[in-house]
């Protein structure tokens, strides 16, 4: 799935596929589900007034985007890191950005596979 958002005054595409958790381990060497989960839980109390994003937890966001960006558009995204990337824009908002990443994340990871029921019972196998 692909969303498109404006950041300063550019157009930029946002991407995840069932490879962006492979793109991520090897890129930064995390687990993006473990990342996303603790991000997530920042943002929200964030948004509560519970106390900042910690600047760790800053960065993780920064490289989902970077990431997620260049998963979309490579041709268009030839920065060879999360800083570069950042470095083209003027203002760059975490709370205008992670909704989308979010979003993509959550319907990535939903399946479209459906369980067959069993038939019958096996005994000891």
């Amino acid at each position: 799935m692909e969303k498109t958002l404006t950041i300063d005054g550019r157009s930029v595409t946002f991407k995840a596929t069932a490879a962006i958790p492979r793109l991520y381990r090897m890129e930064y060497g995390r687990d993006i589900m473990q990342d996303m989960k603790e991000l997530q839980s920042a943002v929200d109390a964030a948004s509560h007034e519970k106390g900042p994003i910690p600047p760790k937890l800053l960065g993780v966001f920064e490289d989902m985007a970077y990431l997620m960006a260049r998963h979309a558009r490579p041709d268009q995204v030839t920065a060879k890191s999360a800083e570069e990337w950042l470095d083209q824009f003027g203002t760059f908002s975490i709370y205008q950005i992670f909704p989308v990443i979010a979003e993509l994340w959550q319907v990535n990871l939903k399946t479209t596979a459906t369980l067959k029921k069993k038939r019958g019972r096996r005994s000891g196998r």
